[in-house]
């Protein structure tokens, strides 16, 4: 019986361990903005590493279903351009690339300062931190051989 369990309890704990993965950090983005007399946004991955040649699309405030201005960052994942001042209210920026972007709202208008916009297509395990997950497996690890351990015990039984 003992053997039994064993042959199917190490593959399954091997498969769990190989199937182990972690964050891809070029997944995520983020853009922070300077505003002067016009705005200067920088898109960066969650590596650290510059948006480049990604694809910009900026909303005015009075009509946010309709592109106010198109254009692309450059080497260093930057953007300028001046709103048009007459439109006060809340800008948004679409920075796209490759399927992975993210889109912050600007205050044009006010007194603003840097600031940065977290990823808003986090993926569902982004926050968990290494402790965490290490939980989760061990308690995903643990239901299976539980689950395993159970219909062996029962046909035993028999």
């Amino acid at each position: 019986m003992q053997n039994y369990q064993l042959k199917y309890l190490i593959p399954l704990v091997c498969f769990s361990f190989l199937s182990w993965s972690t964050k891809a950090l070029a997944h995520g983005a983020s853009i922070e903005y300077r505003q002067t007399e016009a705005l200067q946004i920088k898109a960066i991955y969650d590596g650290g590493e510059p948006m480049a040649n990604a694809q910009v699309t900026v909303y005015a405030p009075d009509d946010p279903a309709t592109p106010w201005l198109t254009g692309t960052t450059n080497d260093k994942g930057e953007f300028t351009f001046a709103p048009d001042q007459e439109k006060v209210g809340n800008w948004e920026v679409k920075v796209r690339q490759s399927g992975h972007g993210d889109i912050t709202t600007i205050p044009v208008g006010e007194s603003t300062q840097i600031q940065e916009t977290e990823e808003q297509f986090s993926t569902a395990n982004a926050n968990y931190t290494p402790l965490q997950k290490a939980v989760m497996a061990v308690v995903g690890v643990w239901g299976f051989v539980g689950t395993a351990l159970f219909f062996a015990r029962k046909k035993a039984g028999n």
